[in-house]
């Protein structure tokens, strides 16, 4: 785009079919697939999400079908290294977190999810996992394996340490101090207290937590994003006491992030000045439509995903219960509206296919609740032990003055 080029890696978010003529002989044409890398996308926002995917669905395709000849493919196992490579090189951020622009997800307008998003994270961090079995042993790949077990580390720690968001650590944001300008800063990005924001305070049950939508400096996004948590579960980024709480939240605030349809894509809703400022004043991402808390049935598969994971079915059974009642008579919308998703989409697109994919996905995996394990991933031990190292060594957690320690797997 204007003189300029992404970084080699990038994956295509669409594909169009366009019909050419073959050389030397204009009566006849042949299709071509046409990718589009984000040059001709609504606001010209390279895809980073789609790269993501492209690792954890080419895993779960050689578990599911048992056929590894893909992945272990000359062109497929660089492809792979490409993504990899883009992902890891250095840059000036001082966060393991990958940093993207505003739209590069499935929310792909301006949403104010730029800098970390959690929905990015918990695929970039699924993506390293499945790389790292797909990855055939050269001597080519060793260092790449290597900043890729580093980065797993520090990704995870972060996230964990520094997103997750319950009761107890609500509380203690309420009592930060700020301007602590030292290695041993317990509030290490200037969190201001006042940025606790009032529905918050009412929406934090006793019981149950999540992990919040983006963190800066100065800047936390207490939105609840569900995709970036239900994919936390299931790629395990999110321990397994935050998994069960992440899923005790969604019960505790049915009514609020279920309601009439599953799913909220986000809660709560941008509304008034501050949706004018964030989204631009986006006619289609008005307050409960769309990207901005609007309700979308594709998200029943990642909930039963998760909820397959851990043992606790019946919270997707009745997800998916729920949607049955007039998703198909509705004629499998894109995305519901209003807080409680009662009405069909303003724009919404009839027919959708993930919204019928996502149904389908879900039913039968309640069927066959084994079939999941192609897409989840379990915790590492050899990560769950470095995780321990650097807890013990967390500022939060230890005397002012110990030594600095760096670890690497």
């Amino acid at each position: 785009m204007d003189c300029h080029s992404p970084g080699q890696g990038l994956m295509p978010a669409s594909f169009k079919v366009r019909t050419v003529p073959l050389d030397g002989d204009d009566s006849a044409t042949e299709e071509v697939l046409d990718p589009d890398f984000g040059e001709a996308a609504i606001g010209r926002v390279a895809p980073v999400d789609s790269g993501l995917w492209w690792i954890i669905l080419l895993r779960a395709y050689g578990k599911c079908s048992g056929d590894l000849s893909v992945q272990e493919r000359v062109d497929v196992q660089t492809g792979i290294k490409m993504i990899l490579k883009l992902c890891l090189a250095d840059g000036f951020d001082m966060f393991p977190t990958l940093l993207v622009t505003d739209g590069s997800c499935m929310i792909d307008r301006r949403m104010g999810i730029h800098g970390h998003p959690l929905e990015i994270q918990a695929l970039f961090y699924s993506a390293l996992l499945s790389a790292r079995e797909m990855l055939t042993p050269e001597d080519g790949s060793a260092d790449l394996i290597r900043a890729l077990n580093n980065r797993l580390v520090a990704l995870s720690f972060h996230i964990r340490e520094y997103y997750w968001i319950d009761m107890k650590k609500l509380n203690e944001i309420y009592r930060y101090k700020t301007e602590e300008y030292s290695y041993d800063a317990v509030n290490k990005f200037n969190i201001y207290p006042d940025q606790i924001p009032p529905w918050l305070v009412e929406f934090m049950p006793h019981i149950g937590g999540y992990l919040i939508g983006n963190l800066q400096p100065a800047h936390m996004d207490f939105r609840f994003f569900s995709l970036g948590n239900l994919w936390s579960v299931v790629s395990s980024l999110a321990t397994v006491d935050q998994s069960h709480a992440i899923l005790d939240l969604i019960e505790a605030k049915w009514a609020e992030l279920v309601a009439d349809m599953p799913l909220k894509i986000c809660y709560p809703a941008l509304e008034g000045q501050e949706w004018r400022i964030i989204t631009g004043s986006d006619p289609k991402n008005t307050p409960w439509s769309y990207h901005n808390g609007g309700s979308w049935p594709t998200l029943l598969w990642q909930l039963t995903v998760a909820c397959i994971k851990m043992n606790r079915v019946e919270i997707a059974e009745k997800a998916v219960k729920l949607a049955e009642r007039h998703i198909s008579g509705d004629k499998w919308p894109e995305y519901y509206d209003t807080k409680r998703g009662r009405f069909i989409g303003k724009q919404s697109r009839l027919y959708q296919t993930w919204s019928i994919a996502g149904y389908l996905v879900a039913k039968l995996l309640l069927d066959n609740p084994a079939a999941a394990k192609v897409l989840v991933t379990e915790e590492d031990s050899e990560l769950v032990n470095a995780f321990s190292c650097m807890i013990s060594a967390s500022p939060r957690r230890r005397k002012r003055g110990r030594k600095k320690q760096t670890f690497i797997v």
